[in-house]
């Protein structure tokens, strides 16, 4: 199984709530179809349901502007694909963390990032900003909290794996061994560098089933960098940075760093753009450029042969967007340097508010 523990779980119970259906409906007077679409109704109807948790998540986390949860609900990134992978799920865990946090539950907080992490694994890159966050606010409590949300993470991450990896080892390790063994996908930035200059990449011609071992270590060094080039923003920025300015430049550097950028990843920085960043033409026009990525895509996949496209334009339109992704990397980092010190105002809306002192009298 190439997905981790709990969509390999999501995809079996659509799988039985399909074969349940479809024998209810030799029996009763229901719509019938062929499986597969059987099977695609009911799990769109679950991924539907997870984006929604996303927008209620996102208006409950910033409640005085409800443009933001709208930008969420009608973001073209979801017209694409909602339904293109099981994403909405996993996103749906980890804003609805960030929630918990809000409201002070680190423990649950760190429960939902940790099912999320067991879904997808990009949930767990929001324990860093997180702990960052929390290594600031020490002097209220933020690191306790934060130590609280990542050992509620790890600890559930663990309990819903360690049963399979003991049980199913060869299942549960093949995400890890696709992950290792895949080459650069046509959507990360390695393959379009191969393709418009021609160099083999680190590793050369690959045999069958070789890893790119060169590639993995050239990337996990760069995310390395990446990420602590972003421990030094958190620690040298003027007042605490917000959870989810951190959380947006550690997942946007993770996607534009790793060899591979499947389109639905781009799921994943949704509502942390629209908390990070609360400029909803900019992220409007973004998000249209990235579901927009989607048209040569799908022509590539066509081949010349079939009146579709070559691979350079879609690569084109890869580099467009990983520059979109990148200047909004930037108005972000000039986002918290520019921050004045302001103790009587709290722009961070994840991180649990610090209570107003009463005056006395």
């Amino acid at each position: 199984m190439e997905y981790p523990v709990v969509t390999g779980f999501f995809q079996y119970l659509n799988a039985q709530l399909t074969d349940g259906w479809l024998w209810l409906a030799d029996r009763l007077p229901l719509p019938g179809a062929l499986a597969v679409v059987v099977y695609f109704d009911i799990t769109a109807v679950w991924l539907a349901a997870a984006w929604l948790t996303v927008v209620w998540a996102v208006l409950a986390l910033r409640p005085e502007r409800p443009w933001d949860a709208a930008l969420v609900a009608l973001s073209p990134l979801v017209v694409v694909h909602a339904f293109t992978n099981f994403d909405t799920l996993t996103v749906a865990l980890a804003t609805g963390g960030l929630l918990a946090l809000r409201r002070d539950r680190p423990g649950w907080a760190g429960v939902l990032i940790g099912l999320g992490a067991a879904a997808k694994l990009y949930p767990a890159l929001l324990l860093l900003p997180i702990l960052l966050v929390g290594l600031r606010r020490r002097g209220d409590g933020g690191l306790p909290r934060a130590v609280r949300v990542i050992a509620a993470a790890a600890v559930t991450w663990l309990a819903v794996n360690l049963p399979v990896a003991l049980a199913w080892w060869p299942g549960w390790s093949e995400f890890f061994t696709l992950n290792r063994t895949r080459p650069a996908d046509p959507d990360s930035i390695w393959f379009a560098l191969s393709t418009f200059t021609g160099w083999s990449g680190f590793d050369g011609q690959l045999a069958d089933g070789a890893a790119p071992a060169v590639l993995n270590a050239v990337t996990a060094a760069l995310m390395a960098l990446a990420f602590a080039a972003i421990a030094w923003l958190a620690w040298r920025a003027p007042r605490p940075p917000a959870v989810a300015e951190l959380g947006f430049l550690v997942v946007a550097a993770f996607l534009l760093l790793n060899k591979v950028w499947s389109p639905q990843y781009s799921l994943w920085l949704v509502p942390l753009a629209v908390l990070a960043l609360p400029r909803w033409r900019l992220l409007l026009a973004w998000m249209t450029v990235d579901a927009l990525v989607w048209v040569p895509r799908m022509l590539q996949y066509l081949g010349e042969d079939a009146k579709g496209l070559p691979i350079e334009p879609f690569l084109v339109t890869v580099l467009v967007r990983d520059a979109v992704v990148v200047a909004l990397c930037v108005l972000v980092v000039r986002q918290v340097l520019r921050r004045e010190p302001a103790p009587d105002r709290d722009p961070d809306p994840v991180w649990p508010r610090r209570p107003v002192p009463v005056a006395a009298g």
